[in-house]
């Protein structure tokens, strides 16, 4: 029998950024290669399996303004993470379920109504060859396919079994980080820490996918600075300014400015959907 043939998709508008994501390239860190990956993991996780793929698959992350595809064979579609409209041929579809794709047919996954990233999974995954056995864009080093953009050509694998029944669609709810003090919490003064529990912060809008960028009170420290050591997925890290930067997925694997804490890993969705101008709230806890 022949084999099927690969389904490619063609993408005419890339958005504000849109990358190809899969659960990143961890292990690599001594070498000076960040994880990369999906910002919000839980999102692209369910999206693979309402199409059918592996969670470890590769999606298509998008950025606010959403993406517009089109499949030169039928395919099927599912769309997490930041809540908004997704059209097939011009007609509504469902948010946050598996839905059949027409070959042909363009695909609209509209501006993010709440949240700030959604997570665009077909069936058999995006299929670009890994880099480090990662397929995830990294926008710190470069490894990795590079942002989309109209025109490109995305070829995807053997599709699986799309599983039957409806799967709830959890969405990152609240505006609070947790997290852990230390490894440097020592640099900063008992009055900064007790400070720093309950503290409000805005999101600048100089963040993205290396950290998120926190506007507010500063938060004292020592005026010395460290040598470079190694960093760490969710790394609170306080420069001279005092206004604390969240390391998320692209981060470097090194930073010479203290790391006053670490958030909860299950808090950094909330990083990924966090909109410039968002307020969020820190609480040390352990």
């Amino acid at each position: 029998m022949a084999d099927r043939p690969v389904v490619v998709v063609e993408v005419l508008d890339a958005g504000a950024l849109a990358t190809v994501q899969d659960l990143g390239r961890p292990g690599w860190a001594h070498l000076g290669v960040p994880r990369s990956g999906a910002l919000d993991q839980p999102a692209a996780r369910l999206a693979n399996r309402l199409v059918g793929n592996a969670e470890s698959a590769a999606v298509l992350e998008t950025t606010l303004t959403g993406v517009r595809l089109r499949p030169d064979g039928a395919t099927t579609l599912a769309v997490t993470g930041a809540r908004c409209l997704v059209r097939v041929g011009g007609r509504a579809v469902a948010w946050g379920a598996g839905t059949a794709v027409p070959a042909h047919a363009e695909v609209a996954v509209g501006p993010a109504q709440s949240g700030l990233r959604s997570y665009v999974a077909l069936a058999g995954g995006v299929d670009v060859a890994p880099v480090l056995g990662s397929r995830s864009t990294d926008l710190l080093s470069g490894l990795g396919p590079a942002p989309l953009r109209a025109g490109d050509r995305i070829p995807l694998g053997p599709p699986g079994v799309v599983p039957h029944g409806v799967e709830a669609v959890p969405r990152p709810s609240g505006s609070t980080l947790r997290l852990r003090l230390g490894p440097r919490a020592d640099w900063f003064s008992e009055e900064a820490v007790d400070a720093l529990d309950g503290a409000a912060y805005e999101v600048a809008p100089d963040s993205n996918r290396i950290g998120l960028r926190l506007s507010g009170s500063p938060v004292a420290r020592r005026a010395d600075e460290l040598p470079s050591e190694g960093m760490v997925l969710g790394a609170v890290q306080v420069p001279p300014s005092g206004q604390p930067v969240v390391f998320l997925a692209d981060h470097p694997t090194t930073g010479g400015y203290p790391v006053v804490g670490v958030v909860l890993s299950a808090d950094l969705p909330v990083c990924a959907q966090a909109r410039p101008g968002d307020r969020l709230t820190l609480r040390v806890v352990g």
